[in-house]
């Protein structure tokens, strides 16, 4: 029952109606029996700025954010953690007493999905894509102290200008290059994280950027894309025999590092999983 005493946090993005988070975070509050309620909130971007100042106002105790806020978002806080000052954007935020504190939880949750099967640290990682979800997940495996990362686009302009971006603000050990380099990375990289929507539905008969044979059996592949939860990239992998990492666990696990931000407890995952997957 809400009450008066309900604490209130929320998801603040353009559009937000296909969110899994208020199912998945009301799940483990439910489960914890903890006074707390999660809804979605559908801001347009020329109102961001009065949205934050409402949400402090009416004692709104965090936020997560969605696009297209992530970057712009950043300008209405008064501190940033290093990680999402890193990367640039911020997906989850604190209204700690007058403070308004961002975080970002996409990296760490990409790391921790893969450290269910085996550490990052001294491994050598392949990224495919330039984008946003790439960015944040190198700098987390940097932070992470991986040995290598190679970033793979089909637009080189796009992985050198990351590679750039990156290299100016922490010391890595990595490269960019186009497709034409993907079997050679492959071949002797630990990990493969596919951060780009190839597969996702409706399209998920597209073919995979990696085909079985680029991979081999040693490899641990992640696909980012949680819909479908068996993407062509995993089932390519499988023939492989490549262990493979859902996105659905990315997903849970940003979500599991706000709900630790927000809360200070630790969630329950398996709840926070089932309620997503109930969902797909």
């Amino acid at each position: 029952m809400i009450t008066g005493k309900t604490k209130l946090l929320g998801l603040i993005g353009d559009p937000v109606e296909h969110s899994l988070s208020s199912p998945m975070h009301n799940a483990a509050f439910d489960f914890l029996d903890m006074d707390y309620v999660y809804v979605p909130f559908h801001v347009k971007k020329e109102y961001l700025g009065e949205a934050i100042v409402g949400a402090q106002a009416l004692n709104i105790k965090g936020m997560n954010v969605t696009i297209p806020h992530k970057r712009e978002i950043m300008n209405h806080l008064t501190k940033i953690d290093k990680a999402a000052e890193l990367i640039g954007a911020v997906n989850t935020i604190k209204f700690d007493s007058d403070e308004i504190i961002g975080y970002n939880t996409d990296g760490i949750g990409a790391v921790r999905a893969l450290e269910d099967i085996a550490p990052v640290k001294e491994k050598k990682v392949v990224i495919l894509g330039a984008g946003g979800a790439a960015r944040a997940v190198a700098f987390q495996l940097i932070l992470s102290k991986v040995d290598k990362i190679s970033i793979l686009n089909r637009s080189l302009e796009k992985a050198e200008s990351l590679k750039k971006d990156i290299d100016g603000k922490i010391t890595s050990n990595i490269i960019a290059g186009g497709l034409n380099l993907l079997e050679k990375e492959i071949s002797n990289a630990d990990i493969l994280i596919d951060t780009t929507p190839v597969g996702m539905y409706p399209h998920h008969n597209d073919s995979p950027i990696v085909s079985f044979d680029m991979m081999h059996s040693d490899l641990l592949v992640n696909d980012l894309v949680y819909n479908p939860l068996d993407t062509v990239l995993l089932k390519e992998a499988k023939k492989a025999e490549a262990k493979t990492v859902s996105g659905i666990k990315m997903l849970i696990y940003q979500g599991v590092e706000s709900f630790k931000i927000w809360t200070g407890q630790e969630p329950p995952v398996e709840i926070m999983e089932k309620a997503v997957l109930t969902l797909l």
